[in-house]
């Protein structure tokens, strides 16, 4: 997936000229994947409007399922992003969205048709946080040509006043977790039901199923071994650390000269001790909690507790932000690959300094958990 430095440029202005050659019309009607895109700028008065694909052969319901994107190229994402259009349409967050709710709680792309106040016109929009877009404009009307497929428990749940932090531990046993974070957006969980910024509900559910994860994690018996994982995904690379003792977490995030929105070498931190922390990860945003979230399922699925410590390396070939997804994605996919074992911390380290581009002294500078050094570790 490296590709050369000018080759992202070179894409976005082929995009370009493919859409100049389309006549892009004010009406959309077809297949599309169930969701709406909730902006957060002027809250509690946010654009919201739905996302509708401008390809009506393509397969609506890969457009917006980004667990199965780990195997696709830049190309391929952007492809069929940019022919998903957003509407645009300003309203307060406690009225009900009707029909563009009704989509997204379908399980199935249905049918809808869109009609823009003006004819569209081609565009990318890209966001650390969100997966790339493509046209956006202002609609005036949306209509379901087709009965949405509703699940009954979905059901039941949007009609009891149920809190978010209990409703989406208890639903995700039962269904995708990019599903429910369409609810949660569009304002269908919850006791006092309103819309959520796209970008404020990714993080509130990586921070909500996270945190009931790392619950049972606290329950379960210590790691008993030194392990490191490892995964390489659209030129971000993942070494993931687990060390025996009570529930600890770390991530850094080192950014490459050239890389997106990032001209200097630097290195993020963000850490979370055994009690938790209440204050946002700044420095790394929604990175931080998408891969906090993987390694609380893995350890969750391993019925252990560990020390954890995430180093993701981004490359500067990584040009074009695909959103937090692919952080989640790529810690998850580490942790269906064999780990590498150590006997000792040391080894384990050293290990570590023939993978990491960045001196592994720069990260043992910031670090909470390695500077901690308990004497078995050397041993």
């Amino acid at each position: 997936m490296v590709a050369s430095k000018q080759s992202y440029y070179e894409l976005i202005r082929d995009f370009k000229a493919q859409f100049a050659s389309k006549t892009l019309s004010k009406s959309v009607f077809g297949p599309t994947p169930p969701n709406i895109f909730v902006g957060r700028e002027g809250y509690p008065n946010v654009f919201v409007g739905p996302m509708v694909s401008l390809d009506a052969e393509a397969d609506a319901k890969t457009f917006d399922s980004p667990a199965q994107w780990t195997n696709l190229t830049y190309e391929q994402i952007i492809s069929f992003r940019s022919s998903l259009a957003r509407g645009m349409r300003k309203q307060h967050v406690k009225k009900n969205a009707g029909e563009m709710q009704l989509a997204v709680l379908s399980q199935k792309p249905v049918d809808i048709e869109v009609e823009f106040k003006k004819p569209l016109s081609y565009a990318m929009n890209f966001s650390a946080f969100t997966a790339p877009m493509g046209p956006s404009g202002e609609f005036e009307s949306m209509r379901l040509a087709e009965n949405p497929v509703i699940p009954k428990k979905i059901d039941e749940f949007a009609d009891e006043k149920i809190k978010v932090r209990d409703a989406i531990p208890e639903l995700s046993r039962s269904f995708d977790y990019y599903y429910l974070q369409k609810l949660l957006s569009a304002g269908i969980l919850g006791e006092n039901k309103k819309l959520v910024p796209t970008r404020w509900s990714i993080t509130a559910m990586d921070r909500i199923l996270a945190d009931d994860c790392i619950t049972q994690v606290k329950q379960s018996p210590e790691l008993d071994e030194i392990s490191v994982f490892s995964n390489m995904n659209f030129d971000n690379h993942y070494e993931i650390l687990l060390l025996p003792g009570a529930w600890e977490f770390e991530q850094f995030e080192a950014w490459s000269p050239g890389s997106y929105w990032q001209t200097q070498a630097n290195v993020a931190h963000e850490y979370e001790p055994y009690a938790g922390r209440s204050d946002y990860a700044e420095s790394e945003g929604g990175g931080y909690y998408a891969g906090r979230l993987a390694c609380a399922e893995a350890l969750s699925k391993m019925r252990r507790q560990a020390r954890v410590v995430v180093f993701r390396e981004i490359d500067e070939a990584y040009k074009v932000p695909l959103g937090v997804w692919q952080v989640r994605e790529g810690v998850r996919n580490a942790f269906t690959k064999p780990p590498m074992k150590f006997n000792t911390l040391a080894e384990a380290l050293n290990h570590l300094r023939t993978r990491l581009r960045v001196p592994l002294e720069q990260y043992l500078e910031k670090s909470s958990i390695l500077r901690q050094k308990k004497m078995t570790e050397f041993v």
